[in-house]
């Protein structure tokens, strides 16, 4: 475990902290740091910062309300960068948005590597917008109960496959239930982010149970 003492901050006495999301990996903000916001930030669990234009500490939420709960840090190899993951209550941007980094500057031609939040933000560009000729649109435009209808559809050729023991089938039946599942997520706006408390909040149930296990409690 590298000491805060190893941390080489910067002629100011601050280090850049790059703040990414603990569950999607996404990236959220860049800020400072120093010596004391360091230790504020991990005696509280809350993520603080130095301000350069205001000259003072300040923890991030504290006026928005959209705290960061810092799951760990990191030092990169040269000790003079950190690495943030936290849990974010709310958007990172003063403007609102998820993060910071909204703003493209350069693409490169090879396409954008898949993920579910882009996906996400497809299926919420298509309720929006309901562009013909989509599939997409015609489950928003028949509401909730085709939705459903198509969900419960989709799980049952999950268990079939998945009893066949035919891998690729199921992956394929998996990958349509996912779908149809973001489409109920957005029609009732639940976001991806719902879903990933919700996990995270077992996990820390689970790992608890499992401490009291090992000590016989």
């Amino acid at each position: 475990m590298t000491d805060i003492s190893e941390i080489r901050f910067d002629a100011n006495g601050l280090v850049p902290a790059v703040v990414t999301d603990a569950a999607s990996g996404k990236v959220l903000m860049l800020a400072y740091m120093n010596e004391e916001s360091l230790k504020k930030t991990v005696e509280t669990g809350l993520a603080t910062f130095w301000s350069r234009s205001r000259q003072e500490l300040w923890t991030k939420g504290e006026t928005s309300g959209n705290y960061m709960h810092v799951v760990s840090i990191t030092a990169d190899c040269d000790r003079d960068s950190l690495l943030i993951k936290a849990r974010p209550d709310g958007p990172a941007c003063h403007l609102g948005t998820e993060s910071c980094f909204e703003y493209p500057v350069w693409e490169g031609g090879d396409a954008e590597e898949f993920s579910l939040d882009g996906l996400y933000k497809l299926l919420e560009g298509r309720k929006a917008e309901l562009p013909d000729g989509s599939y997409t649109t015609y489950l928003f435009q028949k509401g909730t109960d085709k939705i459903l209808k198509k969900i419960g559809e989709e799980s049952t050729e999950v268990i079939i496959a998945g009893k066949a023991e035919d891998k690729p089938e199921t992956i394929y039946e998996i990958a349509d239930l996912a779908y149809h599942v973001l489409v109920l997520m957005v029609q009732q706006g639940i976001s991806l982010d719902d879903i990933r408390k919700e996990l995270a909040s077992r996990h820390v149930i689970d790992h608890k149970v499992k401490q009291e296990k090992m000590t016989g409690k």
